[in-house]
Formats: C-alpha cells, structure tokens, sequence
C-alpha cells in the first residue's frame, strides 16, 4: 500500500512493491474536491500534553490492509474546476490517502495519469476490487477540430495548493547551522529605526559574489525535539525581500516587498522556492514511534483543518513528501474523584494530515481532516485504517 515538499523528489525506497507499482501508474495524478462535510468540534480549552514516554517500535502489519469504500459512494463523478484530488477520493473512500490503490490509468488515452474538470469518474468492481476509471471527454479546440491536450497546470492537484502559499512568507524552522555567518542589516538609507517597502538598506557580512534577492527574517525560538532533546533549528519569521543593488563590505539593497518592519540585525537568508509539486502521492507513513506536531503556522492554539504544522521528523529519520499521518490527541487530565489524584486520559484520534515539505530534521505537514480540535505536542503515528 501506498500512502508534499516544494521541490523534493518522492522517494518510494521504502514502500511496498506494490506500492511502487501502485505509483508508477499514477505518477503524476494530483488531486483534492470539494470535500464532503465534515465537522469539525468547536474550540474548546487547551488540553495539556501527555508525558512523553518512549514506546515500543510497532510492529508493521503483515499485511496491507483492505481499501474501504464509503456506503455512500457515487457510481459516477464529473471532475469540477476547484477539485482537489484528496477531497475527490473522500467522496469514494474512507480513507482518501488510499487512492492510489484504485486508480486505473488507461494507457490508451493521452497523459493517462491525469485528470482535469469534465472528466468522469466511474466507480467499478474488477475481480472482487473496487476501482476507478475514467472517461476523458475529447476536447476540441474551437478554432480547429484537432484534439488538444490541456497544459499540466490545468490538471487537478492533490491537495489545495491556496492553502499552504502563505507558508511561504510566515515563519517556519530553518536548519541548525542555516543562520550561521548570514548577512544582515546594518542600517537604512535614512536615519530611521525601522523601515519598510521601498527603502534603501545597508547590509554587512556579505559574500564576495551574492544572490541577487534575499529574504530578510528575524530569529525567532530555537526548537528542541521534546523526545530526545536533539536541536532541531531556528524559528525564522520572513520580514522582506531584499534586492542587492551595489555589493560591498558594506553592501546596499532595495526592500523590494515588507511583510513586517525591518530592523537593523534582521538576518538575509535564500528566499524558499515559490513553486509546490501539486501532483505526487499520499502514501502511509512508516511505523516510527515518537513523530510529534512541534508548532502550528501563524500560532494558533488550536490545529483544525488545512492548518500547516511542523512536525519533529525530516529527511533524516526516512519521512518523505506525501507521507500521511493519523494525530492522536494527546490525554488530557481528570481529576479521579476518589482518589483525587490526577489522570491522564487516553490519547484519541483527532484527524489525519500529509507530509508536503521535507528538511533533515523537521517537515511540514497540511492537515486534511480534523475531527477534534488538536494542539502542538499532540502524536502523530502511522495510519490506522481499522480504527
């Protein structure tokens, strides 16, 4: 079985043959609809984490499980402009993050692992397994009866791309040694303490041949995996972008974009990619013990749905672009009314959320679904599809 990362490549070393051949067929299938309704529970108080005791690695089942079909399941579905690939599979699956295992890709028709609005979807059995064809209208060019192929960036996308944009430009975790010897500001072209859109800058620490645009950030909390204590890196928050004008031992750039003031000692670092690979494949996370929402975008308390977190495992420890996770809300405390002592819960499933950007040691993640409010600190394991 099979189960994002602006520009990481997939690696599928470590899922099942199957798998594999379960990705190959669908290479470039991306995705996301509208999903079904699902509710969400109202915010409630922050619950406290559980103690973080180490447990027993998993042990991976022998098996994979079934692909599980909802009652309610159409026989038919038109894909729509504004689809997702993900909320497309809600409609047919318990489970979304298993569509790959019932794709059928139809080698007779043009980029087979593609599909965009006005296609049709057709829900069928094949030796007792349920799978999905599709239909592809021809489309017609209306100044000549030639069949065109629509561009890839027309094709429907796994997850909505919309929502992890403004990742780009908010704070996120860089690696351990990514602000080591950076450039930064030093000064304004006016005698101001702070400066904005516009502005002309001095920087120092320089190097003899610079980017010709930067990303000014302010260092933000330094991040420690709350298991094993590893550093993980800094807290970064982008305040501009900064483009190089003259360089130097004291160099001048033009603040080409504000998204907070600029201070003198704001830090220069490479500005992240601006594209996302929007087709790639939701496939189970490996059973790893000890993967933990470390930090939400933006702050808020509370996770819900398409939230980005960071969770406390990259590259390093084998997670991969399109990796799907189950959050386990951690164990809140009751107070055991003979006793008086206080009790800590049982962890609960929250929802689900998949892997879109991969560091060494952190990634980030969009949540997908949340069927109970989460919090930082909360678990996140490998997907459970009998619970």
């Amino acid at each position: 079985m099979s189960k994002y990362n602006d520009s990481a490549t997939i690696s599928d070393s470590a899922a099942p043959s199957v798998c594999k051949l379960a990705f190959a067929a669908v290479t470039l299938l991306a995705g996301c609809a509208q999903t079904p309704e699902r509710t969400v529970s109202e915010a409630s108080a922050p619950v406290e984490a559980a103690q973080f005791e180490p447990a027993a690695a998993p042990v991976a089942p022998a098996e994979a499980a079934p692909v599980s079909v909802r009652a309610d399941a159409p026989l038919r579905y038109i894909v729509k402009k504004g689809d997702t690939l993900w909320d497309i599979a809600a409609y047919f699956l318990n489970e979304p993050w298993q569509w790959p295992e019932i794709w059928y890709a139809n080698d007779q028709i043009a980029n087979p692992h593609l599909i965009y609005p006005g296609d049709v979807l057709t829900l069928v059995w094949r030796d007792g397994r349920p799978m999905l064809t599709r239909d592809q209208p021809l489309r017609v060019d209306r100044v000549s009866p030639q069949v065109r192929e629509l561009p890839l960036d027309e094709a429907i996308p796994t997850i909505p791309i919309e929502k992890i944009r403004d990742f780009l430009r908010g704070p996120r975790v860089v690696g351990a040694k990514a602000l080591d010897n950076v450039p930064y500001v030093l000064a304004f072209g006016e005698a101001h303490l702070v400066e904005g859109e516009g502005s002309l800058v001095y920087l120092k620490r320089m190097p003899k041949e610079p980017a010709a645009m930067y990303q000014g950030v302010r260092q933000g909390k330094k991040y420690i995996d709350p298991v094993t204590r590893r550093f993980l890196g800094w807290e970064v928050v982008p305040v501009a972008d900064i483009q190089i004008q003259m360089p130097g031992d004291v160099a001048t750039g033009l603040i080409t974009r504000s998204y907070r003031e600029t201070r003198p000692g704001d830090l220069l670092i490479e500005p992240p990619m601006e594209h996302f690979e929007s087709n790639f494949f939701p496939h189970p996370a490996p059973q790893t013990a000890d993967v933990y929402i470390i930090s939400v975008f933006e702050g808020v308390s509370q996770i819900g749905q398409y939230n980005v977190v960071t969770l406390n495992r990259g590259a390093e420890d084998g997670i991969e672009v399109g990796h799907v996770f189950d959050v386990m809300q951690a164990g809140r405390k009751a107070q055991d009314p003979y006793t008086g002592r206080q009790v800590v819960l049982p962890e609960r499933y929250a929802g689900e959320l998949m892997v879109f950007r991969v560091e060494d040691r952190v990634s980030y993640a969009l949540v997908m679904r949340a069927e109970h409010e989460m919090h930082v600190l909360d678990r996140a394991r490998a997907p459970d599809p009998y619970r």
